[in-house]
């Protein structure tokens, strides 16, 4: 089990921190009280590794109960758990200048000067950012900057595991998918809607699949479907792509997108990919 804790000044991008971890498969919690860490570290082990990866934002919102934090750590390597702290900062005036931009009031902030509640933080802080295994300042660094980081640091999947390709089937009379990046026409592969015995069938049974799969037009199609994606994939993997949405077309999405959106799934499949599928239609 991978079990990281967030934590550092407020405006610093511990939100966007939660946001990359969950991207990377992480179940995140957001303002975890301390104390509920070894507890919830013990229903994490009881999952029987459906939780293995695990990322807590923990920090002052909590008020009083965040000084149970060191005991709650503690209590976690007694009980045989191991963490990782990343501690986020960046500088007093770029910290007040995010306060600014957003309008929010900083929590330490009684008098409300946010100079003031940084500088009240930042003591409070102290002791746990000695503790940190990575810090990062944030101050001058964008948001794909500090994604790339996080990745760098706490993403162990296998490089094709980080995106996951999500392959819809649907029939263009109900409309093209909304969140598609990607749109294949097939209307063009001959259809199993004119054989009597396979109308009524659709794309999951063998005999449609059989009859679409049997033309030299769709073998020559899927072979370069399989090679625009092999040449995309890994552009998308390095651009930080976390999901990509492929959308296979026909009229009314039950016989040839279907099959096809199956044949694709099976492929990416052996290329390590993680494949989901959506059959709109059927």
């Amino acid at each position: 089990m991978r079990f990281v804790i967030i934590t550092g000044l407020s405006g610093a991008g511990k939100s966007v921190a939660m946001k990359c971890f969950e991207d990377l498969g992480y179940f995140c919690v957001d303002n975890l009280p301390p104390v509920l860490i070894p507890k919830f570290a013990e229903l994490c082990a009881q999952s029987d590794g459906r939780v293995n990866r695990i990322a807590l934002v923990v920090d002052i919102r909590s008020g009083s109960f965040f000084d149970d934090i060191f005991e709650a750590l503690e209590t976690l390597e007694q009980n045989g758990f191991s963490h990782e702290i990343l501690f986020l900062e960046a500088s007093e005036e770029i910290l007040v200048r995010r306060f600014k931009e957003s309008r929010r009031r900083h929590p330490l902030s009684n008098s409300g000067a946010i100079v003031e509640g940084i500088r009240a933080e930042s003591r409070r802080l102290e002791e746990i950012r000695g503790k940190a295994s990575l810090i990062l300042d944030t101050s001058d660094l964008p948001v794909k900057a500090l994604r790339e980081r996080i990745q760098e640091n706490y993403d162990n999947q296998p490089e094709q595991e980080k995106m996951l390709v999500t392959i819809v089937s649907f029939g263009f009379k109900n409309g093209i998918p909304l969140d598609a990046d990607l749109v294949f026409d097939v209307r063009f592969l001959p259809n199993p809607h004119y054989v009597d015995s396979l109308r009524e069938l659709n794309g999951n049974n063998c005999e449609v699949s059989g009859y679409v799969l049997k033309w030299p037009v769709t073998l020559r199609f899927l072979t370069k479907l399989y090679d625009l994606i092999d040449f995309l994939g890994p552009l998308y993997l390095k651009e930080g792509k976390a999901n990509l949405i492929i959308g296979i077309g026909c009229t009314g999405g039950q016989h040839r997108s279907v099959t096809i959106a199956n044949k694709l799934g099976d492929y990416l499949r052996t290329k390590g990919y993680r494949v989901s599928l959506d059959h709109r239609d059927i």
